[in-house]
Formats: C-alpha cells, structure tokens, sequence
C-alpha cells in the first residue's frame, strides 16, 4: 500500500500555524513512507474564500519546504462529483430531504434548552411521504439534504495517536446535513460531506489533523461507509496552546506562517520548531534537525496527546541557531529584503563585498533575521545620534584629544586595514599618553553614537568603506568640546 496523506486548507484567511504544523505532520509521514502528499483547497465556503488567501496559503507552505506531490486541487471545481455522490445517497434512501424552515430549528432549539438538552435535530422530516414532500414545496419551502444517523449506533476506530476511540450516533445531533438549502437540485455541498468524496477519490489511506476534528470524524466515518468505500486509518494530533492553556488563536497575536516571517524567522527555524510542537524525536537531547531528518524518525508513536504549549523562548533560540549557522552569502540574501522593507539605501551588486562583511559582522547577534535592521542601522545612516552615554564619554578629559589623534593619523593613511587601525590606536595612546580603554570607548561614541555595539575595529573599517568615519569623528569633536 503506498501511503497518501493530504493536508486540506481552507482559503478563509492566511496560512495558520496550526494548519502549517498539520501540513509538516502530514508531509514527514508521507516522506517517512515513501509515499505522497497531496494539496486540496477546500474553497466551497464561496462567500469567504479568497484567491489571495489561496496565494498565501501556497507562498506560504513553498516558502517552508513543504513541497506536495499532487495538486493544489480545488473544491469549487469538483461540484459535480459531490452532486453525484448525493444523488446516490438519496437514491439508496440514506439521505433525504428536509424542508424544516430555520424558524421551527430555532423553536426547536430553544425547546431544548428549556428542558436541559443538548441542541439537536429530532429527525423530523426523516420519513416524509410523496404527498408531504409535495406539500412543502407547494408552500415554496427549499430543502437541505440530510445524511440519516442512527442513535443506537457506535462508531469505534484506533486512533494513531490517541487509540480507541469510540462515539455514539446519538451524540452527533441528528441527521446531519451534507448540502444547503437550493430550489432544485441538491445544493452546495458542505465540508463533512465534500472532505469524504475527496479523500475516497483521492485514495487517501491516512487522515492526520487536529483533536477539534474527532467529533467529525465520527460523523465521515458512517459516510465512508455508506458510499462503500475503506475508511482510512485517523491521527488525531495535538492542538496549539497558548501560555494559558487554550487554542492559539488570532487573539494571541502573530498566528500565520507569512507573519512569522515578517518577524524574521528563517523557514527552517520555523519548521524546526513546528516539528517538535506535539512530537519528540527518539533522542530526546536532539533539537535541531532538518525536515528529511526528522522524516527519517517520525512516527505517530512519539506524538503526544495532550496540546503542545507556543514557546516564544524555544522559537527564538532555534531560530538563532540557523541563522548563526547559515553561510554568509546565504545569510546576506535573507537579510537584503529586510534592509530594503526599511527604506535603507545601497547596491547589492556593487556592494555585495561589503553587505557580506557586515554580516559577518552582527550574524552571531540576531536571534531574528528583522534584528539586522536596528543593528546595522548605523552602517546605513549618514549621521548617528549619541546615546547619553556616548555623549558622556565624549565630554570625558582626554577625549577630544584622542579623536583628534585619530584623524589627523587617518589622513596619512590612503586606505585603512584591521592592523593600519590598531597601529593608530598604538600611535595615539603613546602620544596622548592615555589609556587604550579611553581610546576606544572615544572612537566606538564617535562611530557609532552608542558605548556598546559590535567589534569596534570591523565596524570601523565599514564605515571607512563608505567614507562615513571622517565625517562622524569631525561631528564627535564637536559635540566634545
């Protein structure tokens, strides 16, 4: 049996994490395998569904590495195989039409209510005659077509993460409906009726999906039964949990692939971490590791039942660690749009030499790839502001002294070089008699308007690049004296 395995989005808003971690969950079986990951756009919510939440949805899982091998398939464009399979259903009576008006659904809800029930549709037009079908229509009443569930039945299957797991027909709600109201014909199916057709003619053998879906699962069950197909094997994997507890959602704030990687993540950071959100690797002391890697060992065996907390600490680290371990020239690609989205301005043909020396020099610093923008901030401004405490240093006895060492050496030198740079730092401490911590807390105030920062020499010969330290030291001075 060759496995298949889809992940189905809706394009009812951007790619989530929680779905992006369904996909990585789906794709890592399927490559574990040897087997196929297939992509469908669940679109039939027409009202709400977008192209360019399609877009993103696509953007976002090619951005991860999460390449399919069939697809994308779309729902909107396979009507007429869900139309089918209704028409079959109603011909075999295990569907029916139901002309129940949303008036007497409510009444019938609140009925519930008042006795303590749970809200459920009583089946009431489960066994209409001709002549009451008629009546209705005569009335200009529409009809939604139910799927007739017994009460008395129980639906039992094992759970790849969860094991037994069993259900009764009489705690699924009544007869549920797989198709909207229409005038003639059968209507837009809906998504419990539409996921069932698909995964039967798509073959799929492995259904793997969040815990929220188990009670449809119940459900899909009895229908892939009734259009006699096999039902696939279930994974019923863990939710997303915010620090409280509950589902993350929109109001925890960032919850799409596309936003995490505005924030700076690195697709392999990112997916690193997805992995480990609900599973663990068999060597517990292993983090990192890369989508094949993990394909390698992944097995529903080590994913766990209860939800897997959103740990912002464990993100940034991993993230970290790909960045710091990423080549320069690659790095330098990854970070060029950020500098660009912030309006910096430089060639990166012409000065690709020295946009790779620069990071080489913040690389060991970012956590984030967006950390590069306040970090290098300084390399692409003309002029710096002086923090109080560069202002300090600036004002400090001997200071102004030692910058203007500094310049009057630079001026000998027609290009500057990391030993030129400490054999001016040499000359000007044996001149001005000083310290060499004076002499470089005065030039890294002067540079960079701040006492803290990278390595003052490599920041010094960047700035020297562009032309940018003479005129900075000038300005020192004076705000110095």
């Amino acid at each position: 049996m060759t496995v298949r395995v889809r992940i189905a989005p809706s394009p009812t808003g951007n790619l989530h994490i929680g779905t992006a971690r369904t996909a990585v969950f789906n794709w890592l079986f399927a490559r574990h395998h040897g087997g196929k990951f297939i992509l469908r756009i669940e679109d039939t919510d027409l009202e709400r569904s977008r192209p360019e939440y399609t877009d993103n949805i696509l953007e976002g899982l090619r951005w991860l590495g999460l390449n399919w091998d069939e697809g994308p398939f779309f729902q909107s464009q396979r009507l007429d195989l869900y139309k089918e399979a209704v028409e079959k259903l109603l011909n075999q009576g295990l569907a029916y039409r139901c002309y129940t008006t949303s008036e007497e659904l409510e009444a019938l809800r609140v009925a519930q209510k008042a006795r303590g029930e749970a809200p459920r549709y009583d089946n009431r037009h489960r066994n209409l005659t001709p002549e009451q079908r008629a009546a209705f229509e005569a009335e200009g009443r529409s009809s939604v077509i139910r799927f007739k569930i017994e009460d008395g039945r129980e639906i039992v299957w094992n759970d790849l993460v969860r094991g037994k797991v069993s259900w009764r027909g009489s705690d699924l709600g009544g007869d549920m409906v797989i198709a909207r109201a229409s005038e003639e014909g059968s209507g837009q199916p809906l998504y419990n009726f539409v996921v069932v057709v698909d995964d039967i003619d798509m073959q799929i053998t492995h259904v793997i999906r969040g815990e929220d879906h188990i009670a449809n699962t119940a459900k899909q069950i009895l229908l892939y039964e009734a259009l006699g197909a096999k039902i696939p094997e279930f994974s019923h994997t863990p939710l997303i949990l915010n620090t409280e507890g509950r589902k993350l959602s929109k109001r925890d704030g960032v919850t799409s692939i596309s936003e995490f990687h505005q924030m700076g993540f690195t697709a392999e950071g990112l997916v690193n971490y997805m992995t480990l959100l609900g599973w663990s690797p068999p060597d517990s002391t292993q983090e990192i590791f890369t989508l094949d890697t993990a394909a390698k060992e992944f097995g529903f065996e080590r994913v766990n039942k209860a939800g897997a907390k959103f740990d912002w600490d464990k993100l940034d680290w991993l993230n970290s660690q790909y960045i710091h371990h990423t080549p320069v020239d690659k790095l330098t690609d990854l970070l060029i749009p950020y500098w660009q989205a912030a309006g910096y301005k430089f060639d990166g043909g012409r000065e690709r030499l020295w946009l790779e020396q620069l990071v080489t020099l913040i690389s060991q610093s970012l956590t984030r790839l967006v950390d590069a923008v306040a970090q290098s901030q300084l390399f692409f401004s003309d002029t710096v502001e002086f923090t109080e405490e560069a202002s300090t240093q600036l004002k400090q006895e001997g200071s102004p002294a030692v910058l203007e060492g500094i310049v009057t050496a630079l001026e000998n030198q027609p290009q500057l070089s990391e030993a030129v740079a400490q054999d001016i730092i040499k000359q000007v401490v044996k001149e001005q008699k000083v310290k060499k911590g004076l002499v470089m807390r005065s030039l890294r105030a002067a540079l960079t308007g701040d006492v803290h920062g990278p390595d003052l020499i490599q920041s010094w010969l960047l700035l020297n690049q562009i032309g940018l330290d003479k005129s900075r030291l000038s300005r020192a001075l004076t705000e110095g004296n």
